[in-house]
């Protein structure tokens, strides 16, 4: 059974976990087969932006817990099949929009909030539940709350898996905008579409910056910063920008990324 469905909608690919009976709980094929949809999404020059969602009434509740085998090393099975989707996610030039339907629970949670945009449903909710099953917060978790809140309220996240409302996790900061369900995927292609008709190589190397600058000192981020100008302002999406503004109408940008 394909439990990651694709679907084109213009220069937008939409990527589905889809196993609804499952609430969207990730076993290792599932694993595999989103890491490959998100890599041939990304070298796809016609793919200007990725969404990311779920079936049924889950987003992802994290990691299929019957399937007790992958977690006798479960070292290794975070290092060789969870941490390669964190990088594929973070370091594709594609921009990835996270459209968060329903539950978001541990590493579901962690795959939303660590896309470039996460939009959500109202009716969706969000917690960090690995402490419930005696397991530590992986898929990029740790990073993504401690560095928007702080040690003392992401630990209380950690170790409470209190379930959290989409309003309450936008009030957090850690997502975009709340929408009522059935405007949710309208929502999520409106600004996929915004995306894809930007700047591509602009938008790659900005996501580039900016994941450095969530780690890097000053002095690295700003020399990645002239580094990006250097190549930005040499593009053609440059000068058509340059051209639309001196002539001002709107840009017509050209399908050039992958800096």
């Amino acid at each position: 059974m394909n439990t990651v469905t694709t679907a084109r909608k213009g220069p937008v690919e939409w990527i589905t976990l889809d196993r609804p009976d499952r609430l969207n709980a990730l076993d290792e094929p599932t694993r595999r087969s989103l890491l490959a949809a998100l890599r041939r999404a990304d070298e796809d020059p016609d793919v200007r932006c990725v969404v990311l969602t779920g079936s049924g009434r889950a987003f992802c509740v994290g990691q299929d817990l019957s399937a007790r085998h992958e977690l006798v090393d479960a070292g290794a099975t975070v290092r060789d099949t969870y941490n390669p989707l964190v990088t594929a996610i973070t370091g594709m030039d594609t921009p990835v929009i996270a459209a968060v339907n329903g539950l978001a629970v541990g590493a579901g949670m962690g795959l939303a909030l660590v896309c470039d945009l996460v939009v959500a449903a109202d009716t969706a909710s969000f917690a960090c539940a690995f402490g419930k099953v005696g397991l530590v917060p992986d898929t990029g978790v740790s990073s993504v709350l401690v560095r928007a809140l702080g040690h003392i309220r992401a630990f209380e996240l950690a170790t409470t898996g209190r379930s959290l409302s989409a309003r309450e996790v936008h009030g957090l900061g850690l997502i975009n905008t709340v929408v009522p369900a059935e405007g949710l995927e309208a929502e999520a292609q409106a600004r996929a579409d915004a995306l894809a008709a930007g700047p591509a190589r602009a938008f790659a190397l900005t996501k580039r910056v900016f994941r450095l600058a969530a780690q890097a000192p000053i002095a690295e981020v700003v020399a990645a910063e002239a580094d990006g100008q250097g190549i930005a302002a040499r593009s053609p999406e440059h000068a058509e920008g340059m051209a639309a503004f001196t002539e001002k109408r709107a840009p017509r940008f050209a399908d050039a990324r992958h800096p």
